[in-house]
């Protein structure tokens, strides 16, 4: 597996805000109301896909200080962990992580494109129609919990990649 492209992402942001934008440029009052709580799943995943990178970035960190420990040959009493005592990471479970996170990466960059859309139309219009402002606070919502999901899977997917070796160069891709 490759890594996400940064630009990928970006490139999918900015077309459907522009999108977005449109279709909420021609047909805003015919929408249903954006209620706060829309962007709210969002926010969820990001925070679940942060706690996970973070647990597993301590796991794979704890599982390789114990395999360089024991290669090297230390004793048991200079290395507080051995190998045997740190709970083995699934390969598998990384493999899935790195594809949720790319998934998630590209979720969370359409929808700051979408939310970013919905703000582009609804913050000229705050003075003129009555719904814009909640209608800009919801959307205001959507980009930070889009655009944090999205920091959140790039986080997970670092995490995921298989470093490059002692004796290899600067290699290393996506666990797969």
């Amino acid at each position: 597996m490759t890594p996400v492209s940064r630009r990928d992402l970006a490139v999918v942001a900015v077309g459907l805000a522009v999108a977005s934008w449109l279709v909420v440029r021609s047909a805003y009052g015919d929408l249903p109301p954006l209620r706060w709580w829309l962007p709210v799943p969002l926010a969820l995943l990001a925070v679940a896909e942060a706690l996970a990178a973070r647990t597993l970035r301590t796991r794979l960190a704890v599982l390789r200080e114990a395999r360089r420990d024991a290669r090297r040959g230390r004793p048991a009493a200079a290395a507080p962990v051995r190998p045997g005592d740190v709970r083995p990471v699934e390969p598998m479970l990384v493999a899935r992580a790195a594809v949720l996170a790319q998934a998630s990466a590209y979720v969370g960059a359409a929808f700051v494109g979408v939310w970013a859309g919905v703000l582009l139309h609804v913050v000229p219009a705050l003075d003129r129609l009555d719904a814009a402002s909640g209608d800009a606070v919801t959307a205001g919502i959507g980009v930070l919990a889009s655009a944090a999901l999205t920091a959140a899977a790039l986080w997970l997917e670092h995490v995921c990649r298989v470093p490059p070796a002692e004796d290899d160069g600067p290699a290393g891709g996506v666990r797969a």
